[in-house]
């Protein structure tokens, strides 16, 4: 049973990292053929895709899903998952993009690997094991590799964008962990529906969202719906479900594989170069998977 449980957690991290991946293929060429911010999507994104989860845990739960907020302490871990993670997450990692650049930004949101195995490693008094670092090396560096084709110059380290994007990192363990006692009790859906509703509201109202881009053609929407449902709905809820299954310290290393499905991906719909270096980033994050795999945490 345990062990058909951690095969279950290994591919629902999986493909949340790889639906991340496509969401930020399909962000790429939304940004490359028409007038988008990024604020804009990832408010509208986040909005809809909690408004479609909670639609789908009416369907499973019917009015339990609204029963939440008459529990006082469940309301405050859940406004605390949506506005301190999951906002936090995708609202500073834009900043840090804004104040250096796309490449800075991803390696170091990719430093949540690194601080949520010093927080689990505290919080169970127990020391990390060499594989689990190693695994952490590997990830870090093949995410270093795969976002700036190994050539540091183009990392742009600001001090807002170094504060953004460590900030983006601190996000990621703070949505993951904060989930954990209450999806247990409400279930998956219910709390990242809620949570992604809050946070995108939050977001829809400091962005301006309401204000649509005017040059938008079908095409454009559509895309915009694999955003909405593959990478953000499935995204992270099957995420934060792996985490019941094989806890956070592996499910953010398997994470990891957004940039690595991201550039493959990228290669084969939109025709970029993939380059000696990529590859040699990519194969160090499936280095990371198998060392997650072959870890007892």
């Amino acid at each position: 049973m345990k062990k058909t449980n951690n095969i279950r957690g290994y591919m629902l991290a999986i493909l949340g990292g790889v639906s991340w991946g496509i969401s930020g293929v399909c962000g790429q060429y939304l940004f490359m053929k028409y007038e988008i911010s990024a604020d804009w999507l990832t408010a509208v994104r986040m909005l809809l895709s909690g408004i479609l989860l909670l639609m789908l845990a009416l369907q499973k739960e019917h009015m339990r899903v609204f029963k939440i907020w008459k529990e006082r302490k469940d309301v405050i871990w859940l406004i605390a998952f949506g506005l301190a993670g999951l906002l936090l997450c995708q609202y500073t990692f834009l900043a840090a993009i804004k104040y250096s650049n796309s490449a800075t930004a991803t390696v170091l949101q990719s430093l949540n690997v690194v601080l949520m195995a010093i927080v689990m490693a505290v919080w169970n008094r127990k020391r990390m094991s060499r594989i689990q670092i190693a695994a952490i090396i590997l990830a870090v560096s093949g995410t270093y590799l795969i976002a700036t084709k190994g050539n540091p110059v183009s990392m742009d380290i600001s001090a807002k964008g170094l504060i953004f994007g460590i900030l983006a990192a601190i996000g990621v363990v703070i949505y993951t962990l904060l989930s954990r006692p209450i999806i247990a009790s409400w279930g998956n859906l219910t709390i990242t529906g809620w949570g992604m509703l809050i946070g995108g509201s939050v977001l829809f109202f400091l962005t301006r969202a309401w204000i649509f881009p005017t040059n938008l053609e079908l095409p454009a929407w559509i895309i915009i719906a694999v955003i909405v449902i593959i990478g953000t709905a499935v995204g992270f809820s099957v995420f934060l479900e792996s985490v019941k299954y094989i806890g956070p310290v592996k499910s953010t290393l398997l994470g990891c594989l957004e940039p690595a499905s991201a550039t493959i991906l990228s290669a084969l719909i939109l025709g970029t170069r993939f380059t000696v270096v990529e590859l040699i980033g990519f194969v160090l994050v499936v280095g990371t998977v198998f060392l997650s795999v072959s870890t007892k945490e």
